[in-house]
Formats: C-alpha cells, sequence, structure tokens
C-alpha cells in the first residue's frame, strides 16, 4: 500500500464528504479512492469513516487521525512547493488555450497575478472558439479553459464553474423596445446569435422557473460564430444576445449590460472546465495555474451569484449531437452528459 496516498486520498474523503467529491479534487477514480482508504483502516484496524447514503463521517478514531496527519501532508506540500521553485530559475513556457471573449475580459487583466507568483512562466495564449479537443491537442497545448461539454478524448475534465445564461441588452436598447416580463416576448425583439464550434445556429433559449418550461425560437438580424462580434453588437444597443454570466460580468457590473428575466433558470447553460493530460499531475507549473484558474473562476462565481443569483446545472442539450442547421431543429429530450 502506498501509506502517502493513502493519507491523501483519506484526507480529501473526509474534507469533502465523500469519496466522489475525493475523486474529482485529486483526478482518479471513485473506486480508486475507496480501495485505498478501505487498505489504510485495515491497516490501523480501525474505521476512520462512516460511510452512509448522505456522505462520510469521520469516526472518533478517524478525526484524531486526520488531527495528527493532516499538518504532515502540508509540510510535505510546502517542502515540495521549495523544491519545485529551485527549479524555476529556467523559463518555462506554458501554452494555454480559452475562448476569445473571457481572454480578453477576465484571463487577460488576471494574468499578472500568475505572473508574480511565478515570474518564470511565458504563457502562450491562443484562441480556441472554434477547434474541437483532438485539433487543440495537436497544437500542443498544455491545458485548455473550456466553456461547453467537449469530448475529453483521454484528457483529465476538472470542472471549474457552473455558468448561467442570461439574456441581456444595453439600457438604450431596452429604453427603445422595452423590458420583457416572459421569455415568449424573446420572440418579439432582435436576438443576435452565435454558432457553436459544430455551426449550430443556437436560436432555441430554454428557461424554467417553478416547474414551468418556456422553449423560444428566437432571430435576429445579426448571427456570427464569433461571440465577441454578436457582443459588440449588443453594446452597440443594435439587439439582445444571450451569453454566459461569467463570461460577459464586467460588462453587467459596470451598466452596459443589463440582464432581464434573471428570475427564470436557463436550461442549456455549460459549465467552464479546464481540461489537461494525465501527465499534467506531475507538472508543478501546469498544476499552479491549474489552482490560480480555480481561484479565479471561484471569484468571478461568488460574484456573479450574489448579483444575478444561483446558477443550476444543466444536462448536455440535444443540439450538441448536430454537426450543422440551427438548435431549433433539436426540441427534443436532453441527452445526459456522460
Amino acid at each position: 500500500m502506498d501509506k502517502l496516498k493513502a493519507l491523501q486520498y483519506f484526507i480529501a474523503a473526509a474534507q469533502e464528504g465523500s469519496f466522489s467529491g475525493a475523486a474529482r479534487r485529486l483526478d482518479v477514480s471513485v473506486p480508486a479512492i475507496a480501495k485505498l482508504i478501505g487498505a489504510l483502516e485495515r491497516e490501523l484496524g480501525a474505521n476512520l469513516l462512516d460511510r452512509s447514503t448522505q456522505g462520510l463521517r469521520l469516526t472518533a478514531r478517524g478525526s484524531a487521525y486526520l488531527e495528527a496527519c493532516a499538518p504532515l501532508l502540508d509540510e510535505l506540500a510546502d517542502a515540495d512547493r521549495l523544491a519545485a521553485a529551485a527549479e524555476t530559475d529556467t523559463p518555462r513556457r506554458l501554452a494555454v488555450g480559452a475562448p476569445a471573449l473571457f481572454t480578453r475580459l477576465h484571463l487577460i487583466p488576471a494574468l499578472a497575478r500568475f505572473h508574480d507568483r511565478h515570474p518564470h512562466a511565458r504563457i502562450e495564449l491562443r484562441a480556441i472558439d472554434h477547434l474541437k479537443v483532438t485539433e487543440a491537442q495537436a497544437q500542443g497545448l498544455d491545458v485548455l479553459l473550456i466553456h461547453g461539454w467537449p469530448s475529453t478524448g483521454e484528457m483529465i475534465q476538472r470542472r471549474l464553474a457552473q455558468s448561467r445564461l442570461i439574456v441581456c441588452g444595453s439600457p438604450a436598447y431596452w429604453k427603445r423596445h422595452g423590458l420583457p416580463l416572459h421569455p415568449r416576448e424573446l420572440a418579439a425583439h432582435q436576438c443576435l446569435l452565435v454558432r457553436s464550434p459544430e455551426g449550430v445556429l443556437l436560436d432555441f433559449w430554454r428557461h424554467q422557473r417553478d416547474g414551468e418550461t418556456e422553449e423560444v425560437a428566437v432571430s435576429g438580424w445579426l448571427t456570427s460564430e464569433n461571440r465577441d462580434h454578436v457582443l459588440q453588437a449588443v453594446l452597440d444597443g443594435q439587439g439582445i444576445g444571450r451569453f454566459a454570466d461569467l463570461a460577459v460580468w464586467p460588462h453587467v457590473k459596470e451598466g452596459r449590460l443589463e440582464p432581464v428575466l434573471t428570475d427564470w433558470d436557463s436550461r442549456d447553460a455549460p459549465p467552464f472546465s479546464a481540461l489537461y493530460r494525465p501527465t499534467a499531475r506531475r507538472d508543478p507549473l501546469l498544476q499552479a495555474f491549474i489552482a490560480f484558474a480555480e481561484e479565479l473562476f471561484s471569484q468571478l462565481e461568488a460574484e456573479c451569484r450574489q448579483a444575478i443569483g444561483a446558477r443550476p446545472a444543466a444536462t448536455r442539450p440535444g443540439w450538441c449531437e448536430q454537426r450543422q442547421g440551427r438548435a431549433s431543429m433539436a426540441r427534443t429530450k436532453p441527452v445526459s452528459h456522460g
């Protein structure tokens, strides 16, 4: 038994309250977590965790063991960081792929913090709005920040945040055309549309509130595969758009965009995730960047949740299986996210 790994798994499970939470945090399988913790308990001759359908709870022995072991692992982590820091005198390239809109509004302003912490990192940013994961891999990117439901292949996916799709317009647009009070009223507005990386026109906006679901096929005078184009037109008052709240939060916060129908939940909102190769677990700089991304998204999510409201997780919509056409053509039950 790998005693150090067993301790790491035990501490993660105790802190997360479940094997599945520990598995997501450590990027391993649930059976691997359960198996090694079980072996640790057998070696110690004591149950460290009580298992139930409500999750995991520390036993008295488990609580004492956690209190004794956690500082040891913290000291070991500090030693690892010191060793890694000693090897950072040589400049190191880190290739990061991210959506252009998110990069411009969030990543670029925040990257100075990462550079201050890791001055020898040489960041290479690439826009990946219309790249499939396999294409991004072929370009040698170290990590991808994805908004959507990608086919990950052999890459590891770490979920960073759950987005919420919000319908927005400029204050000038709403002053001219009036605020919609129900999703069905969106059909009377100029809804500026984007296409998915597969070329599907996202013209089918679904909302839900108190068990009521409203599905609206919308249209407008402008369509683009580039979200920046649509966003700029919406900011200029030429129509309304639907965007991920985390992506356009600076414009909402500064009053340049005004969300409507916020008492309705959007039903097709994908998560933001980081994708990276399994070998990245042994790369301190890449792990540091992923931790930085988690910190950035956590801050954004907290701000948005307070101002706009919570964001429920959504299932993978049916249009994700299309390779062209319109989302409104896929008015079928969403497929589960595998």
